[in-house]
């Protein structure tokens, strides 16, 4: 059974927090993601899928040493370096495409994700304020901004984009997600899941807005409960491995601290 990588990583940062603030009962010891975010997809491909992308991205490659002046070509290209991991060359591509394309705001806001993708978070806000105007603000570039100040651990900041862009869309699932992770990376658990019920309720939500939900649930304690949730979208036994992978790095805070020091933050979210 391979753990989805993004649930772990989520899972250290906001247990990090949340052992910080000692808020989570029924642990062993002590007791919460881009970021901010949903969960990632699955860590096992196929090789045919991954035979796929490889072809995709070099088509789109070839595309772009054809024509690096076009925007759309640039920002799919880019995409699929992200994709891949090449989050570095993704930067490259969109830079350049963004000097070609002063004011064109998707390359614009593709250039901000891809900076913060990469921990160049004060670059990437820059970016991503001249992606919208004030009389024509982005919902998605608000939520965008959030999560760049949510990595900064500017928290009470990031809300206020989120309130901002729940304003321009109401109740909208993945801004909600995101602002109930900031909640948590806040030490605010109750609040979180209180809101990431919110982001869950709807028809056709994501997906991986249930499995933060779960991981909220879970880092309470209440982990027969956050395994049901789980289940909901997940295969029985990948639910069950997530939660048992929760279960053991909250009994071992002093072990996931010397993790979380060494690994460098991304951001999983929505965006």
């Amino acid at each position: 059974m391979i753990l989805r990588p993004s649930f772990a990583d989520r899972a250290r940062l906001l247990a990090t927090a949340a052992m910080a603030a000692g808020m989570l009962a029924g642990c062993a010891s002590m007791k919460s993601g881009d970021t901010t975010g949903a969960l990632g997809g699955i860590a096992s491909q196929s090789p045919a899928g991954g035979a796929d992308r490889r072809q995709a991205e070099d088509a789109l490659g070839e595309r772009y040493q054809a024509d690096p002046s076009d925007p759309q070509t640039a920002i799919h290209y880019a995409q699929a370096l992200r994709a891949s991991g090449q989050r570095a060359q993704a930067v490259a591509v969109l830079e350049q495409a963004s000097l070609r394309n002063p004011k064109d705001m998707e390359v614009l806001g593709a250039y901000g994700r891809a900076l913060a993708d990469v921990g160049n978070y004060e670059q990437a806000l820059d970016v991503l304020g001249r992606a919208h105007t004030p009389d024509r603000p982005d919902w998605r570039i608000l939520s965008a901004q959030g999560a760049v100040l949510d990595q900064m651990g500017r928290h009470e900041d990031a809300q206020r984009y989120y309130q901002t862009a729940l304003k321009i869309v109401p109740e909208e699932p993945s801004v909600l997600s995101n602002l109930g992770l900031s909640y948590a990376l806040s030490k605010d658990l109750p609040r979180a899941e209180a809101v990431l019920k919110r982001a869950a309720a709807g028809a056709r939500v994501d997906p991986r807005v249930r499995q933060n939900l779960a991981l909220v649930v879970g880092l309470q304690g209440r982990f027969a409960e956050a395994e049901t949730i789980a289940r909901a979208d997940l295969p029985a036994d990948e639910a069950s491995a997530n939660v048992a992978y929760l279960r053991q790095m909250l009994s071992q805070p002093n072990a996931l601290a010397r993790d979380q020091a060494r690994r460098p933050a991304d951001i999983a979210g929505h965006s």
